[in-house]
């Protein structure tokens, strides 16, 4: 009897976890498929609301119209340089800090980790931040997000936690072998963590590609402003009345509307194609990283 009931409990909780992993994924994928869909669909099936999951009167017009956006490539350009050398930079502090934080014979240690746990806790706010970055001669500069941005303490506390799960047997080894610290740190540490170093690699990629926010507040010349803040400011002129004069005609094969759905799904782009292949280190690089403190 106790059986049955335990059969049955295991039976509506696995059934119960999958309605809610149903609706969780529906929720994720439906705005980047409404997104999808009323980017290839006509304005006025858009406009009047019949667009709903699938799309309405096919066409690319709305795509053609967006490659031709002023400095939509010199923006897109930015996003790519912002992405990649930032995610670069990022990583080279975070491997480098989570390594010294791993150190278990470093003078300290507790108090440096306290003191590094503290800046996750206590955030400055924007206005001293902006204050700093106005000091140190950043404001309008491409390095105020590269170097601005350039270490996150969650990430680096998952990595440390990583670092600090590698047997101290294969460290000692290497000593005897008189090997330094950077040679330890190159030749075990960062071969034997490549699922923790995707999966954070990831994460640092993702935050550099959809950042606006600080881009949009450090950044004045258009030339430097990465796609995320050229498609916010297309947003606001489109919802100001900026694109009102616009008349969308059944036969209309685009708007502002319709194209800024397509630039929206242009910015996407890499990050869909680049997900699927970093996506299976992230439960082993996350998973490991978070069990040993």
């Amino acid at each position: 009897m106790g059986n049955t009931i335990e059969g049955r409990s295991e039976k509506i909780f696995k059934w119960v976890n999958i309605v809610l992993l149903v609706v969780i994924g529906f929720s994720a994928l439906y705005p980047l498929v409404y997104i999808l869909s009323a980017s290839v669909s006509l304005p006025s099936a858009v406009e009047t609301g019949e667009v709903v999951l699938l799309p309405k009167g096919f066409n690319l017009e709305s795509y053609k119209e967006a490659l031709k956006t002023p400095n939509l490539w010199v923006a897109y350009g930015n996003t790519l340089y912002y992405t990649v050398v930032g995610t670069i930079v990022n990583m080279a502090f975070t491997t480098l800090g989570a390594y010294v934080l791993s150190r278990k014979n470093m003078p300290f240690l507790k108090a440096i980790t306290l003191f590094v746990l503290v800046t996750m806790w206590l955030k400055p706010g924007i206005i001293p931040m902006y204050l700093n970055f106005r000091d140190l001669g950043l404001i309008n500069s491409r390095w105020s997000i590269v170097l601005g941005f350039a270490i996150s303490t969650f990430n680096l506390i998952i990595l440390r936690t990583f670092f600090s799960s590698i047997p101290e047997s294969l460290d000692e080894a290497a000593r005897i072998d008189g090997a330094n610290h950077f040679t330890i740190f190159r030749k075990i540490y960062l071969p034997l963590s490549k699922s923790a170093l995707a999966t954070i690699t990831m994460f640092y990629a993702v935050s550099r590609w959809n950042g606006y926010f600080w881009s949009m507040v450090l950044l004045q010349d258009d030339s430097k402003i990465p796609l995320q803040v050229l498609l916010k400011k297309l947003i606001v002129e489109q919802s100001t009345g900026g694109e009102e004069a616009v008349l969308i005609t059944p036969d209309a094969l685009s708007s502002p509307q319709t194209i800024i759905f397509a630039i929206i799904m242009i910015s996407i782009i890499p990050m869909l194609i680049a997900y699927p292949y970093i996506q299976r280190f992230f439960k082993e690089g996350v998973m490991i990283g978070s069990v040993k403190g």
